[in-house]
């Protein structure tokens, strides 16, 4: 793979991953709520998640999801039906005046596991994977190899996409410090994941 490659690939692809998708407002949301080390350890969950579609679709099995009309609608019924369920969650959320030192009311496992639910939850990933990174990978070179290079590419720029969005977090933390402040974030929060959640909806397979 050469560094022409590479030298297109990285932008591209760090775009996509800031792009404020579903996981990156969870991302927002928990750090707020949390803290940073505590944000970006859950976001191990997305990483998860997505290693996992990579596997996937280097193998060829998101085929699938092309072909499979039903089994990409079962899969974005359920992941919508998540993401309205965590917008209902973040809506009800008891708003308090918080202090510099914030202790999680959740475990780490729980966020990690709604960040991977909410990355699995989503066929149209699997389906990026399948359309954007093959236009990375050369014809004429062994492709598991290339693929493995870009995955890895992939996967660093998701991480600093979670570091980036868990240090805004932390930001709007401290300026929506007073309950009226968390209140009136969550619920914008929550109105963005129902948002996203009926975009997903809306999806249709490529």
């Amino acid at each position: 793979m050469d560094a022409t490659t590479l030298t297109l690939f990285v932008p591209a692809c760090f775009a996509l991953n800031m792009a404020p998708g579903p996981n990156n407002l969870l991302s927002l949301s928990n750090a707020t709520r949390y803290g940073f080390r505590q944000s970006c350890a859950a976001g191990l969950g997305r990483l998860l998640a997505f290693a996992g579609m990579l596997l996937l679709a280097s193998a060829g099995l998101a085929l699938i999801l092309h072909t499979s009309e039903l089994l990409f609608y079962a899969i974005k019924i359920v992941g919508a039906a998540y993401l309205f369920y965590l917008a209902v969650q973040l809506w009800r959320a008891p708003a308090s005046a918080q202090e510099d030192t914030h202790t999680p009311a959740a475990g780490l496992f729980g966020l990690a596991r709604q960040e991977f639910l909410v990355a699995a939850g989503n066929p149209k990933a699997i389906l990026i994977f399948t359309a954007f990174l093959p236009q990375f990978v050369s014809p004429t070179e062994a492709s598991a190899p290339q693929f493995a290079v870009l995955g890895a590419l992939f996967l660093l720029l998701e991480l600093i996409a979670i570091a980036a969005y868990a240090y805004m977090g932390v930001h709007l933390r401290r300026w929506f410090a007073r309950p009226r402040g968390q209140r009136i974030f969550n619920r914008g929060c929550a109105l963005l994941l129902a948002g996203a959640g009926a975009a997903l909806l809306a999806a249709r397979r490529a």
